[in-house]
């Protein structure tokens, strides 16, 4: 069973001269849960070749086991260099789709046409829709097959206004997700600070921060087996 990865393209955090992209543990970890399991996965982005990593997630604070496993795997990072131009991949090819979160998705995938219409096309099908911390944003603009926007009424989480203040990037992002999910009719929920909290409201599933990459992906694996 083929699963679908997005990760941005995008690698300029605001007007602070610092780079962002996506963050390595909401990438590895659902990454290495799913190819465990069996799963076959294509990794995507809005321009495809490599997508830029945010340099604040290889710090040692922020490595875990398979932030580990991802540095020793040279396999991997070929294959990352290589990913899919997202305008060239069909819904029809893959059972779900899993969006990794840093900063990145703020500013490129939330508006990317090819995302929100592979999105719509996800879940127009039925098929799981999955994102993590930063990457519910993606969501913000797809619709559901009768017009309505696809959160509106869902339970949804993700990276929270605490969060981001913590950081000290709430002066930088373009929006705060937090607001956003909320104004666009999601029914916005959070667990504590930079601990894993999933939410899953039928083929939606959402996590907060990047301590839920995982959790998030083993949802996704138990959705899809019930669909079985």
């Amino acid at each position: 069973m083929k699963i679908l990865i997005v990760l941005t393209s995008h690698s300029q955090l605001g007007n602070t001269g610092e780079k962002t992209g996506f963050w390595v543990e909401e990438f590895a970890a659902p990454y290495y849960a799913l190819v465990d399991a069996g799963y076959d996965v294509t990794i995507a982005s809005p321009l495809g070749g490599q997508p830029p990593i945010d340099p604040k997630s290889a710090a040692p604070e922020s490595q875990t086991e398979a932030t580990k496993r991802f540095y020793a795997d040279k396999a991997l990072q070929e294959k990352l260099a290589h990913s899919q131009k997202l305008s060239d991949v069909k819904e029809s090819d893959y059972a779900a789709i899993f969006y990794p979160g840093g900063h990145g998705p703020l500013w490129d995938l939330t508006n990317d046409k090819h995302s929100i219409a592979l999105i719509e096309a996800f879940y127009a099908s039925g098929k799981p829709v999955a994102a993590v911390c930063h990457a519910p944003a993606v969501l913000l603009h797809a619709h559901t097959p009768s017009g309505e926007l696809i959160i509106s009424g869902k339970k949804v989480t993700g990276f929270s206004n605490e969060e981001e203040a913590a950081v000290k990037l709430t002066n930088v992002v373009p929006f705060l997700l937090e607001d956003e999910l909320k104004q666009s009719g999601g029914v916005y929920s959070k667990g504590a600070n930079w601990g894993s909290y999933i939410l899953q409201d039928g083929q939606l599933i959402t996590g907060q921060n990047p301590a839920s990459s995982e959790a998030a992906a083993k949802a996704l694996m138990s959705l899809l087996e019930s669909k079985k």
